[in-house]
């Protein structure tokens, strides 16, 4: 199936409706933001086959890593949202310094209005309803666009997202580049964009012609280190599970291995053992293996194979946009493979004998959204202090996004801002600053022509 793209009046008078609507003050109360918040979830869980067979569907997914890693993760941000929300809306005191008393200092969280919600096609369920939550759950409208790469998936959320409910409130838009190009010349109070580090630029861009806030949810080359020390059957088996989730088409999926030249061979023989166990000797063949999501990127994944050597896997199928995990070593720094996102199930492997090494390959390159080390974990904390990434895990991968109660975001060139639990509600709302001067008195220090001066010099 083919998506349609939205006509660009219709999105002008969406965007208008939602407009008004929230100038209404709708969406002020909390008794409203959680009301959603529960369709939200009553919705999910009313929708949850259709939108398993869609993900199927469109990218190979199985009905239980379509749980794990799309319907649990927005089921477990709402749940967490309505059991914290009243505490996250409440006035919040400040200490106030002696110059100021006898005033009073608050801070109140208001929603910042319409947003604007623009998902990719890898996790098509999770990254476009979770910032929703942030974005009920702050009180703001939302236009959500998901990607036209997985139509069956965008076409059930719209039908869900319509049944649930009203366009002036939330309102999904569909369609290809086009559509991303109409939705960004409409103005809107926050951009929560999740995908490539191109894109967001073009939607930076976009932005700033009307000073519009956002947040960029980006991507790039994730290191993974594995040091001496490092137990490597454990470390093949989570980087084995790390880089075939979805086929690797997922933003914080191990990209290249720097792995301690001591350890490649006992690393190859793990990893291939680590993969049979989570896809069988065949992993074409397993359920649970995600397939490429178009032709496009497979041509793009399958070129990598003659980058390097290939130790284990290099099978495709352009038929099914099949690609088996694979190896890689002898791979140049300056080969293709190293220059660009993967997101495939291709995983390139470099050699090093100091750590200084590694430390001046990741630090000469853009910032990633991830880094993962095996091995000690002082050590690991050490290499975190010399490099900088969007977030990081010792001796795991992917895991550190499972916790909503750490911030979940890039740096640099993986993107700005961060959002999950509480801070989602940050994302989509404006901290504002109130002081309360009482009328009972009225210092006179402050007002010209300034009488005792010295006295107020040693207040200040």
């Amino acid at each position: 199936m083919a998506i349609e793209n939205t006509p660009r009046q219709t999105i002008k008078t969406i965007v208008e409706s939602q407009r008004e609507f929230f100038r209404s003050g709708a969406t002020l109360d909390r008794e409203f933001r959680e009301m959603q918040l529960k369709r939200l979830l009553k919705a999910l869980k009313e929708w949850q086959k259709p939108l398993c067979e869609a993900l199927w569907h469109d990218l190979h997914k199985s009905k239980e890593e379509a749980i794990l890693t799309e319907l649990s993760i927005v089921e477990g941000e709402i749940k967490n949202h309505l059991k914290h929300l009243k505490r996250w809306m409440r006035r919040e005191s400040h200490s106030t310094p002696l110059k100021m008393t006898p005033s009073r200092s608050y801070t109140i969280s208001q929603p910042l209005g319409c947003s604007l919600i623009v998902s990719p096609w890898n996790y098509p369920v999770q990254l476009l309803l979770n910032p929703l939550v942030g974005a009920i759950s702050a009180g703001c409208t939302a236009i959500l666009k998901p990607s036209p790469y997985v139509p069956q998936v965008s076409e059930v959320i719209e039908q869900m997202i319509e049944a649930t409910f009203d366009e002036k409130y939330i309102a999904v838009v569909q369609g290809n580049r086009d559509v991303n190009s109409a939705l960004l010349e409409q103005r809107f109070d926050i951009i929560f964009f999740t995908g490539s580090p191109s894109l967001g630029k073009r939607v930076m861009e976009a932005a700033a012609k009307h000073l519009t806030p956002v947040i960029l949810e980006l991507g790039g080359k994730s290191p993974c280190i594995v040091d001496k020390g490092a137990n490597i059957p454990l470390t093949a088996q989570r980087l084995a599970w790390g880089k075939t989730l979805n086929a690797g088409q997922t933003c914080i999926a191990p990209d290249y291995l720097l792995i301690h030249s001591s350890l490649q061979e006992e690393f190859i023989r793990e990893f291939a053992a680590a993969v049979e166990r989570l896809h069988g000797k065949d992993p074409q063949k397993s359920r649970h293996f995600v397939r490429i999501v178009n032709d496009k990127s497979f041509e793009r994944i399958s070129s990598y194979l003659t980058d390097g050597e290939v130790v284990l896997g290099g099978k495709t199928d352009k038929e099914e946009r099949y690609i088996a995990p694979t190896l890689l070593r002898n791979v140049s720094p300056s080969a293709p493979v190293m220059q660009e996102e993967i997101f495939g199930p291709v995983l390139p492997m470099l050699t090093f004998e100091r750590r200084e090494e590694v430390i001046n390959f990741i630090t000469q390159r853009e910032k990633p959204l991830a880094l993962y080390y095996f091995g000690d974990e002082e050590k690991g904390w050490k290499m975190l202090r010399r490099t900088q990434s969007g977030g990081a895990c010792i001796n795991d991968t992917i895991m550190h996004i499972a916790n909503e109660n750490i911030p979940f975001g890039g740096v640099g060139n993986s993107g700005m801002g961060s959002y999950h639990g509480r801070l989602s509600f940050d994302a989509f709302s404006h901290r504002r600053a109130v002081v309360c001067t009482p009328t009972w008195i009225d210092l006179p220090f402050r007002y010209m022509p300034y009488k005792f001066f010295s006295l107020v010099k040693k207040i200040l």
